[in-house]
């Protein structure tokens, strides 16, 4: 697994299990959130830095 992917997992878990700690997301929905949160960070990851 390449370091940015590894990245991208921690991320998304990190986000998910904050959700699901503070009750804003039930244990039910943990699939599909967590597929919604990985496609939007990896978008982010992968998106074009913008110069400065």
């Amino acid at each position: 697994m390449k370091p940015e992917e590894e990245m991208v997992l921690k991320v998304t878990k990190e986000i998910v299990i904050k959700y699901i700690e503070i009750g804003r997301l039930p244990l039910t929905g943990f699939n599909e959130a967590f597929k919604a949160v990985y496609s939007t960070v990896q978008e982010t990851v992968k998106a074009p830095s913008s110069p400065k």
